[in-house]
């Protein structure tokens, strides 16, 4: 039993009570109505409630004691106190499985023999203090099971984390956002290398996801006290990051938050499921084709790589044309369900930037094993279609075949070719009329049936040099209208025969469809900028379903895209559900399997969608900020009581300005310049300053 304790402390007694979160000793010099005055060890005087006294007080002492004589006892308790030699886990070691709480004094008792009231106060302290096995809870302290200390050891170990982090991750961020502001030459490599690398790794992470997707609530109180102070930037996260040297200047970060990976380093974790397609693709090499005597061409920018749609098209004695399409087919052996098809679908589509192209397939299957690369034999769908002299298709046939290509065309020499000039195009010249004539019908059967047709011509971004020295330019590429007016419309034509031939066989597809109603006067083919804008305002934006809908700006009763397989996941998916109905008798998924499958399929061709279009953009702002103080060719769209919106044909954008910066002249197609300013590439934005009539 331990000597000196007190049941009911009073005048001349030593009790203790917690003041700033440690106890404090003290003597008491007078209780009355429950409430205490004490002396401190520092002389001073304060009133407590009886009930702040912690549950060892003792031992006591005469009442009569002098205050020199009381502050000498309370310094020879509490430095046996400070001393005493408790190890609370050793207790709790003792403890666990015996009882599930008790006071001071037992747990004195189990570690010492004889223990002093002083023994008791030590052995309270350092129970309290170890809060991840023992909760106090006055008169007694609670012993946690193993479990509960297994997991308040890992709270605290993060929560250590947690402050290491903030007090050394704080003054880094800094650092880097002074060496952003070029307020700093110091080194962050070597500042990084000072810190922890459990600190480093952690900073690294965070700044990442935050590049990746600003509104994450991940580790965000963190964030908040790390970058307190500095100014609210939203795209502090990259500047960091680009001061750490972790991302290039320039950096997309639209790739980072649609979360595709750049490049085609993502597809080696797949390399067990690709090597075997590349293998049965390699057995394929020595099958000969459907159709030997057919010369399929294809036609494409000079820079293609992943060639995946070809055509041979041949007269009709009686008038009209024989169409066969060569289609790539990557579904032929697709391993649906896999981890290379889930990495495939996520990405859902080809991304065609100015720095670089990011193929939607792994590059050995989508640009070679699976391109239509001439004098190599693939595995294709071939739709073979016969088209009346007035350009409607008769009959639409597709089957599983093999495909060798005679030649990979580009536009300029199809041109050139078409116009009547030697290039490697000509040799297949009469197939290029056909093609021509055919498609000029066709275009203008559309255009008959409502078809909006939108014409710009296609702008070439060109980056010269590296990292901060990126130098833009914009030029327009050389025309080839006849080209690609073949091309387009043979796809426009085949896309649309397959879906009514699915329609036909009750195959379900993923149909692009735009079932609106839009004015006659709106059917034609537009290129003046007024006239541009004036027809996109009719048209509400095209939707990817299931249900066979029209598609009113391209004149088709139906549209289900399938041409592009090696470039878009739909494409694939149409392509799949064709052949493997005429492989088994019924395509692979329902329509409401379909159905199922779209809400993510268009999340992930949302976001790709917007790297594609908003990182031109930001190259094209960068291009204005280098050009400095010019005056801009523009021409007025539109205009309201606020603003006038101005379109720039060449460069192909638009800009909305208050009406103060023009004239009182001000009509929609009226030509003038425009200069501009405050140019902002990363946060999308720029603004016109000043005007002047032509």
């Amino acid at each position: 039993m331990v000597q000196g304790l007190v049941r009911y402390p009073g005048a001349g007694c030593v009790v203790e009570f917690m003041q700033g979160n440690a106890p404090q000793i003290a003597w008491v010099l007078e209780e009355q109505n429950g409430r205490l005055r004490l002396l401190l060890p520092n002389r001073r005087e304060t009133a407590i409630q009886a009930a702040r006294i912690l549950p060892w007080p003792g031992p006591a002492y005469e009442k009569s004691c002098s205050r020199d004589a009381a502050l000498e006892i309370l310094e020879r308790h509490k430095s046996r106190r400070d001393v005493a030699n408790v190890d609370p886990l050793e207790l709790w070691e003792m403890a666990q499985g015996e009882v599930e709480q008790a006071p001071a004094q037992w747990f004195a008792e189990l570690a010492l023999s004889d223990p002093d009231m002083d023994a008791v106060a030590a052995c309270g302290h350092a129970l309290m203090q170890a809060k991840s096995h023992f909760k106090f809870n006055p008169p007694n302290f609670e012993v946690y099971p193993e479990t509960v200390v297994a997991q308040r050891l890992a709270e605290q170990e993060a929560a250590r984390k947690r402050e290491e982090l903030v007090n050394k991750g704080s003054a880094f961020i800094r650092l880097l956002w002074d060496i952003h502001q070029k307020k700093s030459t110091q080194s962050p490599g070597k500042a990084a290398e000072a810190l922890e690398p459990g600190v480093r790794d952690r900073l690294r992470h965070t700044i990442m996801s935050r590049i990746a997707d600003p509104d994450t609530t991940e580790d965000d109180g963190l964030w908040k006290l790390m970058i307190k102070g500095l100014p609210d930037d939203p795209f502090m996260p990259l500047h960091l990051a680009q001061a750490w040297g972790l991302v290039e200047p320039h950096h997309n970060y639209w790739l980072d938050r649609a979360g595709y990976a750049s490049g085609d380093g993502w597809s080696e974790e797949h390399r067990e499921e690709l090597d075997a397609l590349l293998a049965q693709a390699d057995e394929d090499e020595g099958r000969e084709p459907t159709f030997p005597d057919r010369a399929v061409i294809s036609i494409d920018a000079p820079t293609t790589r992943d060639v995946d749609d070809a055509f041979f098209i041949e007269a009709r004695p009686e008038g009209g044309w024989n169409l066969t399409l060569a289609l790539a087919c990557p579904a032929y052996r697709w391993p649906f369900g896999g981890k290379l098809d889930r990495a495939v679908f996520s990405r859902a589509t080809s991304i065609y930037l100015p720095e670089a192209t990011h193929h939607m397939l792994p590059e050995t299957l989508g640009t070679e094993a699976y391109s239509l690369l001439a004098g190599r034999t693939r595995p294709s769908m071939l739709v073979e279609c016969t088209v009346g002299a007035d350009g409607l298709v008769i009959s639409c046939r597709p089957r599983l075949g093999f495909a060798r290509l005679a030649a990979n065309l580009c536009y300029e020499d199809c041109e050139t070719a078409l116009e009547g000039g030697e290039s490697p195009a000509s040799p297949y010249l009469e197939q290029l009329r056909q093609a021509l004539a055919l498609a000029e019908l066709h275009q203008q059967r559309r255009i008959e049936n409502g078809a909006v047709i939108i014409e710009r011509p296609d702008l070439n971004i060109t980056l010269e040099g590296t990292g901060e020295d990126v130098t833009v330019s914009l030029s327009e590429d050389a025309p080839a209208p006849k080209a690609h007016l073949l091309v387009s419309e043979l796809m426009v034509l085949t896309n649309a025969a397959l879906a009514a031939w699915a329609k036909e066989h009750g195959v379900a597809l993923l149909h692009r469809t735009q079932d609106v109603a839009i004015p006659k006067e709106f059917a034609g083919i537009w290129k003046a900028p007024l006239d541009v804008a004036r027809v996109v305002k009719a048209l509400a934006p095209a939707v990817l379903e299931t249900g066979p809908k029209p598609h009113a700006g391209l004149g088709e009763p139906l549209y289900a895209p399938s041409t592009s397989p090696l470039r878009r996941y739909p494409d694939m998916i149409n392509e799949t559900q064709i052949i493997t109905t005429l492989r088994e008798g019924k395509p692979r998924w329902s329509r409401e399997e379909l159905d199922t499958l779209l809400p993510l399929l268009n999340a992930h061709l949302d976001a790709a969608g917007q790297v594609q279009r908003f990182r031109p953009r930001y190259w094209k702002l960068l291009y204005f900020r280098q050009q400095g103080d010019r005056w801009w060719p523009a021409v007025i769209t539109d205009e309201n009581d606020a603003f006038v919106t101005v379109n720039m044909p060449k460069e192909q954008m638009v800009v909305r300005a208050r009406r103060q910066f023009f004239g009182e002249r001000t009509h929609p197609g009226q030509e003038l310049e425009i200069r501009l300013g405050k140019v902002h590439p990363l946060h999308n934005d720029f603004q016109l300053v000043e005007t002047r009539e032509i």
